[in-house]
């Protein structure tokens, strides 16, 4: 990530083609309920995150993070759903509700999500990316 980018951007969302292998978005071939129960657990358990809101019918999970350094609060989005082919999809976005840039913060939470995700899963290789 560049100084400019870091500086402008104050959201980050994975992707499927994302240049940032850290935000693609994740494919897993395991079950909605297990894939949705680790997702809800570890939003719950992250240190500095408030679950504001969980639906699984729609595979949803909205929440609040503040950053640890000024206390700023943004705004976390969790999408779990399944695609055509039956794999259990994970999409996240993360954003800023102050200021014009984040200098990476967002996308470093979305990468320690999804990495604790692959984790509670399966252990991080065994992810379908």
């Amino acid at each position: 990530m560049g100084l400019l980018h870091a500086l402008t951007t104050n959201r980050a969302f994975t992707d499927p083609e994302a240049d940032d292998p850290r935000l693609r978005e994740r494919g897993y071939a395991v079950p909605f309920a297990e894939v949705w129960a680790a997702a809800l657990d570890i939003a719950q358990k992250t240190p500095g995150w408030t679950v504001t809101s969980s639906d699984p019918r729609a595979g949803e999970i909205v929440a609040e993070a503040t950053t640890r350094l000024w206390k700023f609060t943004d705004d976390v989005w969790i999408r779990v759903s399944l695609d055509e082919e039956g794999q259990t999809r994970v999409k996240m976005t993360s954003a800023s509700r102050k200021g014009g840039g984040d200098l990476g913060t967002n996308a470093r939470r979305i990468a320690r999500f999804l990495r604790s995700l692959d984790g509670r899963l399966f252990g991080s290789t065994r992810a379908n990316r």
